[in-house]
């Protein structure tokens, strides 16, 4: 088991049966560095990532930018477009004004007026990619792109890659609550994964899921969030009205094939909430769970392909 610090959270990498041959210090320096560069790429906690340079660059023309980012901020865009702006890279200026972001926490809700003039800059519509060139632009100078909802998952796949070329089939990578999987567990069976509870003041398992060859991504409200006069406010923010979520979704876990697509997705219905985000999902066949806070307890929905999944 290897275990660190990255990208402001922590790693945990489980080898199952390793080769005996394998060079296991020389495997971790390859993840702490793999970790890296994704946190050059693409950290809005850093000034000196390349997103933050853009970021800071108030220039609406063409920007020239690396293979890879240029790449991963158009794989996001798919998402935000698929799932109508639920996720939207663009949401940098709204998770910073409600106190999630780099700029530091606030003690209250922002003015209506606050939240209409940032709300001008925020919108995938505002940004173009020209991944053949190299080529990125925003539409106005004070676009600021966020890709925290894709960032850790793309970081999983980016570690899982390097386990598989070096020849590794059964592991488990986890960065920050989202994991991918290979092969088989320590018992010889599949993967056990914990989606935990969504609950503010413990942290238990609600359900267990058995997966391999797979990933899981869980986005919830009940860890990041701050209170003012009684009523709390999530860190999941709703681009197409500027304020947090309010409905009584409280997690959604999607599993797939690539942890980034799973992390991105697993924001985006959440935004959508209990009726359309389990309705998006159905069509787009993705495997999504979803707990819903009810005056019972907690209330589970789930997509056809999850339930496919959980009869494996």
């Amino acid at each position: 088991e290897l275990t660190g610090s990255a990208m402001g959270t922590t790693f945990k990498v489980v080898l199952v049966e390793p080769p005996e041959t394998l060079a296991t210090d020389a495997l971790e320096g390859d993840i702490v560095a793999s970790l890296r560069d994704v946190d050059d790429l693409a950290s809005t906690w850093r000034d000196d990532s390349e997103l933050s340079i853009f970021n800071a660059n108030p220039s609406i023309d063409w920007v020239v930018v690396s293979a890879e980012f240029c790449d991963v901020l158009q794989q996001a865009m798919a998402v935000s477009r698929e799932t109508d702006g639920a996720f939207d890279v663009t949401v940098g200026p709204l998770v910073n004004l409600w106190g999630f972001g780099p700029d530091g926490q606030v003690l209250e809700p922002p003015a209506d007026d606050v939240i209409d003039a940032a709300m001008q800059n925020v919108g995938v519509d505002k940004l173009e990619t020209d991944c053949d060139d190299g080529l990125i632009r925003k539409a106005s100078p004070s676009l600021y792109i966020d890709l925290s909802g894709w960032a850790k998952g793309y970081a999983v796949d980016e570690v899982a890659r390097l386990l598989d070329t070096n020849g590794l089939e059964n592991y488990l990578v986890e960065i920050g609550g989202e994991v991918r999987v290979s092969g088989h567990n320590s018992e010889n069976r599949k993967w056990a994964i914990a989606v935990e509870a969504p609950s503010t003041s413990e942290r238990i398992p609600h359900a267990v899921l058995r997966v391999t060859d797979t990933s899981v991504a869980t986005s919830g409200d009940y860890r990041n969030y701050f209170a003012h006069d009684g009523k709390y406010y999530s860190h999941t923010i709703d681009t197409r009205t500027g304020r947090p979520v309010t409905h009584d979704l409280a997690a959604v876990t999607v599993v797939s094939s690539s942890t980034a697509y799973a992390d991105a997705m697993a924001t985006a219905l959440l935004v959508l909430g209990p009726d359309a985000g389990p309705s998006l999902a159905t069509k787009l066949g993705i495997a999504g769970y979803f707990l819903v806070r009810s005056q019972t307890g907690i209330h589970e929905i789930t997509t056809p392909v999850f339930d496919q999944l959980s009869a494996k």
